[in-house]
């Protein structure tokens, strides 16, 4: 069953709150309604254009891909308005590698590239939309706040393969969907996908910093991240987004594609990857 895109009711308050409070409204007239608030532009526009968004994701709409026509840029760039600090955060090389850092995550997450793919194996990111043959329904029982729905599934959707009910509940709640009855949406607007990625991106969960803190250098260790040798670089976003399963492992198969596409990305935009690019000595959250 495909979920609609339009959010109404309760939930548009829930957006527009949340954009007021992130700093992306600009205007709310409440006598007209949620739907004339008007939603300030998205500083990632003016980093990176259709063209070159379409060149890096060079295959994402070819019919190979299940997602062929899910992740476009006027979606991305919409949901990017939810996120005003997203790539507006430091001088130009900093707002550029964090980019290249999410783009390099997300493609990952969805690739549908092999080591001798057309173009290469990091052209190919954006390829899926939804986990295939999910192992579980990746519900956690025991989270009482967030409580699993009859019947639903909690796999991996979206450009960040959103999972579990403890993360799907607060995307929906922050985001206005309802994340725990409608996980499908993920999977079916893509601009809701999107959302849900950047709001992974941007959102600390503690005693987890969030990947954006991490990229613009904002992240201070704490003593028992200095003990788990938690140091700030690309390979510290990987133990946020996966660590449990990719990090305190050496030469990790999953770990060296993020950073392929990480080091892709960074030499088309012209920016230094920096250090620590891997998680192999760090321990995990």
């Amino acid at each position: 069953m495909a979920y609609s895109c339009a959010v109404h009711g309760a939930s548009w308050i829930a957006v527009v709150a949340f954009l007021v409070a992130s700093g992306s409204v600009i205007r709310v007239e409440a006598r007209y309604g949620p739907r004339h608030w008007s939603p300030a532009p998205a500083p990632v526009a003016a980093l990176v254009s259709e063209q070159l968004y379409n060149s890096l994701f060079l295959h994402k709409d070819d019919a190979a891909c299940p997602a062929k026509g899910f992740y476009t840029y006027a979606s991305f760039i919409q949901a990017a308005r939810t996120f005003p600090k997203f790539a507006a955060t430091g001088d130009l090389s900093t707002r550029m590698r964090e980019v290249a850092a999410f783009f390099a995550q997300i493609s990952h997450e969805t690739t549908g590239g092999w080591a001798t793919a057309p173009d290469g194996q990091y052209a190919w990111g954006l390829c899926y939309k939804e986990e295939i043959s999910p192992a579980s329904n990746y519900c956690d029982a025991t989270d009482k706040q967030w409580p699993c729905y009859p019947g639903k599934s909690y796999h991996g959707r979206g450009p960040i393969q959103l999972s579990w009910n403890f993360n799907y509940g607060p995307a929906g709640q922050a985001l206005g969907f309802d994340g725990l009855r409608n996980p499908e949406v993920v999977a079916n607007c893509s601009e809701t996908a999107f959302r849900t990625a950047l709001w992974f991106w941007m959102t600390p969960r503690r005693p987890k910093p969030s990947c954006h803190e991490v990229m613009v250098g904002e992240y201070r260790p704490t003593a028992a991240d200095a003990a788990a040798n938690r140091t700030a670089g690309f390979g510290l976003v990987t133990n946020i987004v996966n660590g449990g399963l990719e990090c305190n492992r050496t030469d990790d198969a999953r770990v060296n594609n993020r950073i392929g596409f990480y080091q892709r990305y960074c030499q088309i935009f012209n920016v230094d990857a920096g250090a620590n690019l891997d998680c192999a000595h760090q321990q995990p959250y």
